[in-house]
């Protein structure tokens, strides 16, 4: 038990004894460590936001890795946008299916695909903030011709998140097993400013 001396404060003497013992836990210290850490996160987040831009036009090259959900399975993608102009950008997108169902009867050129891409971006058309992006476009690939929607928010000038809704128009294989890599697809990963 703490006593207090007489003029109503605890003997920090006491108390640094407990401590050590491990007869009181630390929780004066350790809220004192939560709102250390919690400052930090929100100086570097107010930091990282300083510069930060999604798209910014002719030259701008951007490198997306991530992953791939569809139906039958999930799997990784690289992606990279090259831009022609101040509001659109061509790219080259590959995935390749990990696991999913009965994915070990699946050869592996159902597993991989490659598409070229067309690009909108439509962040300054549509006045959105320069750190966030939307972009529309079409796909030719390996198994089909599509469409996807995307969008990118980057944190700092180099580096950000995307997110991807892909589905495809027409499929060049009627095979049932190509389902595989040929059907609608979600993405989500991380976006690289590479110029």
């Amino acid at each position: 038990m703490l006593t207090r001396r007489n003029s109503g404060k605890v003997n920090l003497y006491q108390v640094y004894i407990r401590v050590k013992k491990g007869e009181i836990k630390n929780t004066i210290f350790a809220k004192n460590k939560t709102m250390k850490k919690i400052f930090t996160i929100v100086l570097l987040g107010a930091f990282c936001m300083i510069n930060a831009q999604a798209f910014k036009g002719k030259g701008d090259t951007k490198l997306n890795i991530g992953m791939t959900f569809q139906d039958g399975g999930t799997g990784i993608l690289a992606s990279t946008d090259y831009g022609l102009g101040e509001n659109f950008s061509i790219g080259v997108l590959a995935s390749y299916l990990l696991g999913g169902s009965q994915i070990q009867d699946v050869s592996s050129d159902y597993r991989f695909d490659v598409k070229a891409r067309f690009n909108a971006n439509l962040g300054s058309v549509l006045n959105l903030s320069p750190k966030f992006d939307v972009y529309p476009g079409l796909n030719l690939g390996l198994k089909n011709f599509g469409g996807h929607l995307g969008a990118r928010y980057f944190f700092t000038d180099g580096f950000g998140i995307f997110s991807e809704f892909s589905v495809p128009f027409a499929k060049y294989d009627a095979n049932a097993t190509s389902k595989y890599n040929n059907g609608s697809s979600f993405n989500v990963g991380v976006s690289f400013n590479l110029d």
